[in-house]
């Protein structure tokens, strides 16, 4: 009897392995298109947008959750849609970026306040998690790496500093110089934790 349970917990530890790379590999892949195709990422992420907002509005319509969740929802989505105006290209410390996570914390704060007080099927509270609070997000965080290959613009330049025309590449790469997106995060897990294939010459 004890051997089996020692057995099943072995199992388990394999599983969440297994899953835990999938998820990662996943994200690699997802970060290394995003990187690729900026301009679709950016219709997608647009889709998703108003494809979320059209869920608020159905929830608000046929469903009967606090108006307070429903309206930073919609405030949300309308930050995320500013971001848009600049993607790939991010500042993390921009206003609407700023405003963007206070709302997400905003958001999970009233819907967990919400739904443990409201009873409500463990799929239907994990529906409204994934598609209105975490689907847009996560493409955010994704496309964070983006923003490395983008080429530089008079735009990138901050307003304090005076704007040299000929030496803006130089500028932007002495400013390039780390990367802290995603899938450099990956790459360098990759290039530390991973052996490294050695070519063996004839």
């Amino acid at each position: 009897m004890w051997f089996i349970y020692l057995l099943s917990w072995l199992a388990l530890i394999i599983q969440i392995t297994f899953i835990t790379l999938s998820i990662a590999a996943g994200l690699y892949y997802l970060a290394e298109l995003v990187e690729e195709y900026t301009h679709a990422t950016a219709k997608v992420i647009k889709y998703m947008i108003i494809s979320v907002t059209a869920v608020y509005v159905g929830l608000f319509l046929f469903e009967e959750l606090p108006l307070s969740l429903i309206g930073t929802g919609f405030l949300a989505h309308g930050v995320y849609y500013l971001l848009l105006q600049t993607f790939p290209y991010i500042l993390l410390t921009s206003p609407s970026f700023i405003v963007s996570v206070v709302l997400l914390v905003v958001q999970h704060y009233l819907a967990f306040s919400y739904f443990s007080t409201v009873w409500y099927p463990f799929s239907e509270v994990l529906a409204f998690f994934t598609l209105c609070l975490w689907l847009v997000p996560f493409m955010f965080f994704v496309s964070l790496s983006a923003n490395e290959l983008v080429l530089p613009t008079l735009a990138e330049q901050a307003p304090q500093q005076p704007v040299e025309k000929e030496d803006i590449v130089t500028n932007y790469f002495m400013k390039k110089s780390k990367k802290y997106g995603l899938l450099s995060f990956f790459k360098f897990a990759q290039d530390s934790l991973l052996p490294q294939r050695v070519k063996k010459q004839y």
